[in-house]
């Protein structure tokens, strides 16, 4: 188990500085069309993207244009700032799947980037009928919340402490669906040990349960062209025929160089 309480920190504020690398990784998407239109292809499901703290749809409409590229038919939240859990918040995230369930009548991908991918692992729990898969992106579902440089922030403006979230969870116990965990060792906002799943006691959950390194900062991992690439990997599996990310062969090779830097069992 990685997440022992008393040997992870916050990050250093040298990598939170570091989070300006953020502009080099848009300008990567930016550069990358021609490589996106050479990744897997989707079979049109939907998909709902969850922003992180204090970000809107707007930080995710990258990742949602490359998904409509991919065949996707992405979502976003629609309810503005996402400004911490509160009832209204959990209320209008189950409405939204109501709604994209109605409108499709097929399972439901959650990607959540940080705290957007908290509430995909909670809202999977409520709705495993209608979940399909979780992808988090850089999101501390495990450890103390306090293992971060955001949590006085969540405090100031949720209005109620990061440790004691208004419903009763527990975080660190994943889905009961396929979820992916993507995060970075040089993230600069939580700490990377606590974006790490711990393995389930349970034999079918722990085969559905992975977690994926990448290099990059904490607030590019939504159009990091890495991460891009291994939530079109995840989403183009088949409906219950989900299998663990196989980084091998020539996708091994290719991925050395730009940070991808394999799969870490949980």
């Amino acid at each position: 188990m990685l997440n022992l309480s008393g040997r992870v920190k916050a990050p250093s504020p040298i990598l939170m500085m570091m989070e300006g690398r953020a502009l080099f990784e848009l300008g990567a998407f930016a550069a990358s069309s021609a490589l996106f239109k050479r990744m897997p292809r989707g079979d049109g499901h939907p998909v709902l993207v969850l922003p992180g703290l204090g970000a809107s749809d707007g930080s995710t409409k990258p990742l949602r244009s490359f998904l409509d590229d991919r065949g996707y038919a992405p979502y976003g939240w629609n309810q503005g700032r996402n400004l911490g859990l509160r009832d209204d918040t959990l209320q209008g995230m189950l409405d939204r799947i109501d709604e994209i369930w109605g409108m499709h009548q097929q399972k439901i991908s959650l990607v959540g980037w940080s705290l957007g991918g908290i509430y995909a692992r909670e809202l999977a729990k409520m709705r495993p009928e209608q979940v399909r898969s979780v992808i988090t992106l850089g999101s501390p579902h495990s450890g103390s919340p306090k293992n971060s440089n955001a949590w006085r922030f969540y405090e100031f403006v949720a209005g109620h402490s990061v440790e004691k979230p208004p419903i009763e969870t527990r975080m660190h116990k994943a889905p009961p669906v396929p979820t992916t965990s993507i995060y970075t060792k040089t993230d600069g906002v939580v700490a990377w040990q606590n974006c790490h799943q711990e393995k389930p006691v349970c034999k079918v959950k722990a085969k559905q349960t992975e977690n994926i390194r990448v290099a990059g900062s904490h607030c590019g991992l939504g159009f990091n062209p890495s991460v891009l690439y291994v939530v079109a990997d995840r989403l183009a599996q088949r409906e219950g025929n989900w299998r663990p990310f196989s980084n091998v062969g020539s996708r091994k090779a290719f991925f050395r160089t730009p940070g991808l830097d394999a799969v870490v069992p949980s």
